[in-house]
């Protein structure tokens, strides 16, 4: 047992109501430091800033003690932070000043003249500079000679001049010197950076693991030969043609380093199937279509030979559509395949009503980068353009090219499309025709919050008897995705005037039917638009617009046509939403405003 005699009682009880005043002044004490920094701008200020220990205490207590300590470290502090940007001469000057409990340290910073860069050296040894990936590598490596030295941006340069060695096939380059000289004094700096690249290696076995597929099936997805040297952009290339052939949730391809030899390195990929059968569905509103809904059956395969299936069906106010599609992948690159298709249209709408009925056997496969697409279609049924019946047969070759490229498939910042078709009928039909289309968007950003779009379509039609093409085969302008101002198909060449009365009383004896718009369509088109978007907020817009051009069938008959407004964008978990009003310029016959709503991707 211990015991305390009443002295030491006191004198512990003395301590402890000594140690709880000094807490309670050293509270009383305490403040918060504010930091105001000046003479520096951007990347510099940030960093200077991010430097300082005193920037810790906005919200942190500290005593005046801690304060003046703190501040007394600031100029090292800053003059260190800024060195990595080149800055060596740094000066730095300022005060600490007492706001009440508070405190306010005042620096200014003088940072001077950047080192610059005297010497840039960079080697690499073997034929690894004949490679163009190593060539623009280096010859982009910053900083530059003579610029200021930067270490971000040099580790950022050494880590692309190693990736492009890589990618490459020089798999074992190794970085053997790399050095930056600093003459403080001269106020420059010497680099020196050396590879040793070792062998460049070839492209051994492909390996697919965790496919649902045979290994022959899956060769035709391989863009090279074995033997052919390594680069990463074939990898790259097998990698986007497996994610495009749409069998797979999960398609990884990656150099197996560890077991290459003799200058030889295999291929793995990592595969697991996808859903195998995707079903889709929705309601979708458009001012051309009117209310609709939406639905279809994706068969991703039906069998090991991965042969697809797809069904899709849209009913709408004005417009109903079933299409299926029989896909049959071929063997060899570039997705090649057959399609067979069928296609059922029934069209109203205030220009032209059609029914008809469509069989196509199509050859698809990539070339050069792009889709290309040749094969016959047959056409058939019974339509009404301007309430003047008709039908047709008719049975022709098409072919097609298209290719668009986006940086962000849902909300585009930069990409483009383009399609051109061609299609021609003489035999078996119930007129000849050749025609040719042309269609193209360009999208681009203009700063953070904003985007251009630019988009055209073109077309040019020579054909034996017009009364015998269907509507889809005519041009007619005005819509959504045409001139904006204009309702659907309600821009082109008019009736004849011998024609009128017989619409007319058509009319009479069908008192649902638009009599307004007697437009016939055209044999070629021509339509331009350009639009400024800009985002207020990450999922709001709103847009202004110019759309011009006409549908006409010489270019004796052209009359350009206006259409100029605004509307409102939104970003929507279904898609992007376009609301525009649009304006007809200078049409004595056309007055007021359309509405014209799209939901739908920008590509």
């Amino acid at each position: 047992m211990r015991t305390f005699d009443g002295g030491t009682r006191q004198r512990r009880m003395a301590r402890s109501l000594l140690a709880v005043w000094l807490l309670a002044a050293g509270r009383a004490e305490a403040g918060h430091v504010s930091v105001e920094l000046d003479g520096v701008d951007g990347p510099l200020r940030d960093a200077a800033l991010a430097a300082i220990e005193l920037s810790q205490y906005a919200t942190r207590d500290v005593t005046a003690a801690q304060a003046h300590r703190l501040y007394e470290r600031a100029a090292d502090q800053i003059k260190g932070a800024l060195e990595p940007y080149g800055y060596y001469h740094a000066e730095v000057s300022g005060e600490l000043n007492e706001a009440g409990a508070d405190y306010v340290a005042v620096l200014h910073v003088t940072a001077g003249e950047p080192a610059r860069v005297a010497t840039l050296d960079v080697k690499v040894d073997g034929d690894a500079d004949g490679q163009m990936p190593v060539r623009k590598a280096i010859a982009a490596f910053a900083p530059a000679k003579g610029q200021p030295l930067d270490h971000a941006a040099y580790e950022k340069s050494k880590a692309t001049v190693q990736g492009a060695l890589f990618g490459s096939g020089y798999l074992e380059a190794e970085l053997v010197t790399h050095s930056v000289e600093v003459s403080r004094s001269a106020n420059s700096a010497d680099i020196h950076l050396a590879w040793k690249v070792g062998t460049r290696y070839r492209l051994g076995e492909t390996l697919f693991e965790g496919g649902q597929f045979p290994d022959t099936f899956m060769q035709r997805y391989v863009p090279w030969n074995e033997g052919d040297f390594y680069t990463q952009d074939k990898v790259l290339d097998l990698q986007q043609r497996l994610i495009d052939a749409d069998y797979f949730s999960i398609a990884q391809v990656q150099p197996d380093i560890e077991h290459a030899h003799d200058g030889t390195v295999p291929i793995k990929v990592i595969l697991a199937p996808a859903k195998r059968t995707i079903y889709t569905g929705g309601l979708f509103i458009g001012t051309d279509t009117g209310f609709g809904v939406r639905g279809g059956i994706d068969r991703r395969w039906l069998n090991r030979r991965g042969h697809k299936g797809k069904l899709e069906a849209i009913v709408a106010e004005r417009l109903t559509t079933l299409n299926a599609r029989y896909i049959i992948p071929l063997a060899g690159p570039n997705n090649h395949s057959l399609n067979f298709g069928f296609a059922y249209r029934d069209e109203n709408t205030d220009t032209s009503q059609s029914r008809t009925y469509g069989l196509a056997a199509t050859d698809s496969a990539l070339w050069h980068g792009w889709t290309r697409s040749y094969g016959a279609k047959f056409l058939t049924g019974d339509f009404e353009v301007a309430n003047i019946p008709g039908n047709t047969t008719l049975l022709y070759p098409e072919v097609s090219l298209s290719r668009k490229h986006a940086d962000d498939p849902v909300f585009v910042r930069k990409g483009w499309s383009l399609t051109f078709a061609g299609r021609a009928s003489a035999l078996l039909a119930s007129t000849s025709f050749a025609q040719i289309t042309a269609d193209g968007k360009w999208i681009h950003s203009l700063g953070d919050d904003g985007r251009f779009i630019a988009r055209g379509s073109f077309g040019a039609t020579q054909v034996k008897d017009f009364d015998k093409l269907p509507p889809e085969l005519r041009f007619f302008a005005g819509g959504d995705r045409s001139i904006r101002g204009y309702a659907f198909q309600t821009v082109g060449p008019p009736l004849p005037d011998a024609l009128v009365p017989v619409a007319l009383a058509r009319c009479a004896d069908h008192p649902n039917t638009d009599c307004k718009d007697l437009i016939i369509g055209g044999k070629n088109l021509i339509v331009g638009s350009a639009e400024y978007e800009y985002y207020f907020k990450p999922n709001w817009g709103i847009a202004t617009f110019v759309d011009t051009g006409d549908a006409f069938t010489t270019i004796n008959d052209y009359r350009q046509k206006i259409g100029v407004g605004f509307g409102a964008r939104w970003r929507s978990p279904v898609g992007m939403v376009r609301v525009d009003l649009g304006f007809p310029v200078h049409d004595s016959e056309n007055h007021g405003v359309e509405l014209h709503v799209v939901i739908g991707p920008d590509l």
